[in-house]
């Protein structure tokens, strides 16, 4: 099984450490020739994870994207969603035949607010049971430091999806399966919205308290989604067995896939979408926080798909939607959380 490797930014560069630290040879696709003469020379990927080091033996670097997939079985896409279809779209449309792909996107493609498996069989004719999805919570910088973290990998096809998730496996890294494609990825662009949301908050100087009833009304506005949606990993308490030496559980939404990545995205100081919200709620303006992050803050985007999106699911998210008009209508900031406070629970 090879693989490649599509991103080349900070959780691509997390992937990569991941796959090399396992031994795995991988084809990595980097934009810039620059870029990659420095990789092979400092053997660490700046400005992204600066103190990771690569035994670049392992690493074939290119800056041609065909050339990553033609080489590769397994293809991991780790491209913000606003840039997927202008690198993708080019492609001959049977590159990806007898491929795998695994998506490390964390957001909605914004031109017609597709989730990537949706894009992938509109645009290339790419069967379901080929695409798999590896989502966290596990931020680049603490793969980069081998903290424990879990990544979850979802898929139809469970031997493939088992078979996947071993290469993924290491001292530093847990993996989780499950089958649930859709929700886990409706699930990680949700959260991100929250966390943009948590951000706002603490930029306008609310407390813990607070912020933490905020997040519990977020969770159940995310539950509420996904069950409209049609997603059914969202019953909390429900074990077919208790023993911790069971080799798999059944996911529900108390997982960490879904709840365990929200609380991470909204709490911890390395969310960049809380660092863009955090921004907002000060007072900057939407395209002054974007030049003055170097990441993408992928909540931003995602906060006008989703606003879309539930115009056919219907769902209510009040919290979702306030976060939509700051960011996209210029409600004010103070404006909008003072209404939340009404309806929080």
């Amino acid at each position: 099984m090879t693989f490649g490797i599509l991103g080349s930014g900070s959780w691509g560069t997390a992937i990569a450490k991941i796959l090399t630290d396992n031994g795995q040879v991988i084809h990595w696709w980097n934009r810039s020739e620059q870029a990659i003469q420095q990789l092979m020379e400092t053997k660490h990927n700046s400005p992204y994870l600066s103190t990771t080091n690569f035994n670049t033996d392992l690493l074939r670097l290119t800056t041609d994207p065909g050339e990553v997939i033609r080489k590769s079985d397994c293809i991991v896409v780790a491209i913000p969603s606003a840039y997927v279809s202008s690198i993708l779209f080019p492609l001959d449309k049977n590159i990806f035949i007898e491929k795998k792909i695994i998506s490390a996107i964390k957001g909605i493609l914004p031109e017609k607010n597709l989730l990537f498996n949706d894009f992938l069989q509109i645009e290339f004719d790419f069967p379901l049971e080929n695409y798999f999805s590896v989502l966290g919570p596990c931020h680049a910088e603490e793969i980069a430091e081998e903290k424990l973290s879990y990544l979850t990998f979802s898929g139809i096809d469970k031997i493939a999806t088992n078979a996947i998730a071993a290469k993924f496996k290491t001292q530093y890294l847990n993996t989780v399966e499950n089958e649930d494609i859709y929700g886990v990825q409706f699930a990680a662009v949700l959260k991100n919205i929250y966390a943009v949301g948590a951000g706002i908050a603490h930029g306008l100087d609310y407390g813990d308290n607070y912020l933490s009833v905020l997040i519990a009304n977020s969770a159940n506005e995310m539950a509420g989604f996904l069950k409209k949606a049609g997603i059914k990993n969202i019953e909390v308490g429900q074990e077919e067995s208790s023993s911790l030496s069971s080799i798999s559980r059944p996911n529900n939404y108390a997982a960490s896939v879904y709840l365990g990545d929200l609380l991470v995205t909204c709490y911890s100081l390395y969310s960049r979408n809380r660092t863009f919200g955090k921004m907002i709620g000060m007072g900057h303006e939407v395209k002054s926080a974007q030049l003055e992050m170097s990441m993408v803050a992928e909540g931003y985007p995602a906060s006008k798909s989703i606003y879309q999106i539930n115009k056919g699911i219907l769902a209510t998210m009040p919290i979702a939607e306030t976060v939509y008009k700051i960011l996209w209508e210029n409600l004010p900031a103070r404006e909008g959380f003072s209404k939340i406070e009404s309806i929080l629970v």
